[in-house]
Parts: structure tokens; sequence; C-alpha cells
């Protein structure tokens, strides 16, 4: 059996940044995965649809930039060449990260991994003996999978299709229903709407997307005009391409799509590789751990999207950080003071347009009991945004905070490069910074992050 300071349990964005930090300090690795070294952000997430959205924003430039006096004539979509090009950016990406990582002498085990107990893991692979590792400490990073509801109709349709499957389209679908308004399906929606698919989303919710705010969830609504949205409406069966559904008042309807997508959510994996059989605590069908992401038994901590407490990529890449500093930590005897938040984490939707937001949203924090000032900002006050975007595309920023102190509790942004600038709105949370932060910070001139700055001026 081979003994190591560390293995870990998935490769994705938690795992994999686990191991490359953990070796960087010098201790023996061993990386588990049974499909490909990246997880579901790099192969069949984040990376391949962020792809597939530039290409659709390059069209969406050259059909409309007659206004900005560039002028194209039969600019259309080759979607082999999209699927192409997401497939080159996928298989180069994933080379170089399993590069990093022999370079760093981390050791990748191919295969399933499973627990046999809290210090040791048999790796299956194919029709081979399974490979025994033993180690001082292990790390959970198994990440989640799409869940699939109990629909009548909609196990073995061929129609029906997950996100993994909607990457592997052949051909542009004319009409695409969407089951389910959260991120990954108004990301979908936005996609093939801008290549000219005839797009429904309907939601189950009185409004998409559940980690917005409210007001600039209706907002992204309004921006959507070619994707129609059937709101407070339950799908009750799939039958062949048709989604039928009922309204809250009891109202049936149905929609006809040659392609559905089923994204109502994902799952944490917690099953099949041993947490059950070892102890491990399982809560609100997740693994359990702490701010440390420890779990309940020593040695052993959880990461990423099977602690349940963020469905992010780069909420992986924190909690791998704090578990490493935890780790490095406890082999000195010591406790580390490194934590992680999940209310300063931000998100970010690459729909078009864009939308991002970190901490809370007004009806949370009311609900929470603070007293709290609202401000909103339209893009339009940044000349670099009108002059890149002009006058009619949309665009606001939002900032909540409490009125006496005037901490900052929430910052919610909707339009171009949304996702590039929420990043300081986060620091602005985790360092429980006040208004005054952002309005005596120096913003370069002329950007579009400059919205922010006079958003927090507004206030006066």
């Amino acid at each position: 059996m081979a003994h190591y300071d560390v293995v870990i349990l998935g490769a994705g964005p938690g795992g994999y940044l686990a191991a490359e930090r953990l070796a960087a300090e010098k201790l023996k690795v061993a990386l588990v995965e049974k499909t490909d070294l990246g997880g579901t952000c790099l192969n069949i997430g984040c990376v391949p649809t962020k792809t597939f959205l530039n290409s659709a924003k390059l069209y969406a430039h050259a059909r409309e930039g007659t206004a900005f006096g560039v002028e194209t004539d039969g600019a259309r979509v080759n979607w082999p060449r999209v699927v192409a090009w997401k497939d080159e950016v996928v298989t180069r990406l994933r080379r170089a990260l399993e590069l990093t990582l022999k370079k760093g002498e981390v050791e990748i085990v191919r295969g399933q991994g499973k627990l046999t107990g809290p210090h040791s893991v048999a790796v299956e692979h194919g029709a081979a003996e399974p490979v025994l590792l033993d180690a001082d400490n292990l790390i959970i990073a198994t990440g989640s999978s799409p869940v699939i509801p109990p629909i009548p109709g909609a196990k073995g349709n061929p129609a029906v299709l997950d996100s993994t499957g909607m990457l592997s389209l052949k051909e542009i679908p004319q009409r695409l229903c969407v089951i389910g308004g959260g991120v990954i399906g108004l990301e979908f929606a936005s996609l093939f709407s801008s290549f000219g698919s005839k797009v429904t989303i309907v939601e189950m919710m009185d409004e998409i997307v559940p980690v917005m705010d409210r007001q600039m969830a209706m907002m992204l609504r309004n921006a959507l005009k070619q994707v129609t949205f059937t709101l407070g409406a339950k799908v009750t069966s799939v039958e062949g391409q048709k989604v039928a559904y009922e309204m809250k008042n009891g109202e049936k309807g149905s929609v006809e799509a040659d392609v559905v997508l089923m994204s109502v959510g994902r799952k944490a994996n917690t099953e099949g590789w041993g947490a059950q059989e070892i102890g491990l605590e399982i809560k609100n069908r997740a693994v359990a751990t702490d701010a440390r992401q420890r779990t309940n038994l020593p040695g052993l901590w959880a990461i990423g999207d099977v602690t349940g407490k963020s469905q992010l990529a780069h909420a992986a890449y924190r909690m791998a950080e704090v578990a490493v500093a935890d780790i490095l930590a406890t082999r000195g005897g010591e406790r580390s003071a490194q934590e992680f938040v999940p209310e300063t984490v931000p998100w970010a939707l690459f729909s078009l347009p864009e939308a991002a937001g970190v901490g809370y949203t007004e009806d949370e924090a009311k609900a929470r009991g603070y007293d709290v000032s609202v401000i909103r900002t339209p893009y339009g006050v940044s000349g670099r945004f009108i002059a890149e975007n002009g006058f009619s595309s949309p665009g606001s920023v939002k900032i909540i905070f409490e009125k006496t102190g005037q901490r900052i509790l929430g910052v919610h942004m909707l339009g171009a490069y949304a996702s590039e600038h929420i990043w300081g709105a986060a620091l602005t949370l985790e360092r429980r910074l006040p208004l005054s932060a952002l309005q005596n910070m120096v913003f370069p001139h002329p950007t579009v992050s400059e919205v922010i700055r006079e958003a927090a001026w507004s206030a006066h």
C-alpha cells in the first residue's frame, strides 16, 4: 500500500488546486480522478460554455455593428466550427493542467476512488486490481451532478438533455425549451437565442435566478427580448418534444421544442465513494464541514460542490486554500486562521448581458433585520460603456448598505463586463468596509467600473 501525506478524491477546481498547493509545500500528494482532469468546470461547464458564449457575442457584434460604423454582409454561424473551437480550448487547457500537476510532482491516479477508512482509499480502474492508497490526510472533492427530476416522459427521452448533452449538439435547435430559470438555464437560453433559436424558459418560481436581486432579475428578463419566459409554472410531463406545464392558478399550457434542456439544479456527489460506510456526516444531502472545511472525522476535509456551501468553481478554489492552510497548520501543531465565508463569494452570470453580485440582496438584507439604504445607478453614466455598447444597452449597479455605519451589505450588477468588476465589490464585503471606501477609491478613467464609484457617490 502506497503512503501519502495527502490523498485527494476528485480533480475538479478544488481538488487540483489543493494538490498544487500541497505539493508546492513538498508534501507527497496523490490526486484520484475517474474521468478527465479539471472536473465539470473545465470539461463540461464553465470553460466550454464560455467559448460558446464568446462566439454568440461575436455574432451579435457582427449583426449590430452598423450602428458603430462597421458593416458586415452575410454574417452566419458555423456551428461545427463553434463546437470544434470549444473542443480545442478544453483539450489544450486540460493538457496544460496535467503538465502543471506532473511538473509539481503530484501523482495522478486514474480510476474510481472509494474510501475504505478515514485514511485509506481503494482506486478501481477497469478489470485491474484496485490500487490501495494510505494517507495521513484526505480531501474529498467529488463535486456535483445535474438533478433529473422525476417528470413523466423525461427519462430516456432523446429530446431531453442536461447541460453536458447541450455541449455536443450537432446543430443549433430551431426551438429550445429550458426547464429551469437558474444560472445554467439562463446562459444556454441567452446563447441559443443569440444564435437564432426560439427559446422558452419554464420556471416554477415567480422570478428567475434566485441568487439575483429581484429588481435586477426583472431587468435581465426584460433585456433578453428574444427569450419567452413562463414563470410560476410547474412542468407536469414531457411527451416527445412537447413540454406540458401547469400554472399556480391551475391553468395548463405546453411548449413544442426540438430540444429540451433540463436545468433545475445540481446535487452533491455523496454516494459511491464510501462516505456512509466510514461514518462521514451527511447533512442536507451534502458533506458537512466547518468553516475550515473539516468534516466530523479527524484528518478528513471536504471542499467544493460536495459540501453544499456553494456550486461555484471559485468557491471551490477558496475552500481548497482554506483546507490546505488548515492541513499545513495541523501538521505544525497549530491552528489555521483562514476560514471560508460564503457570504463574500461573488457569483457571475455570463448571459448577454452579463450579471454579477456579491453579498445580500435587498430582500435578504431586510429579512435579516438590517436597516438598509439602497442606491442604484445606470451604466449610462460611463462614457466608455456608451461608446462600446450604445445608448439602449441595459446596465445598472445596485448597492445595499446599512443606514447606520454605512457598511456595504451587497453589490449587484447587470450589464457588459459585470463579471470582471464584481471582485472589487467582494473585497469591500470581505473587509467589512463602509460606502466611503468605494467613494474614495480611485478608478481608472474611462472604464465601465467607474459606475461603482458613481453609485457610491450618488448616496449623497
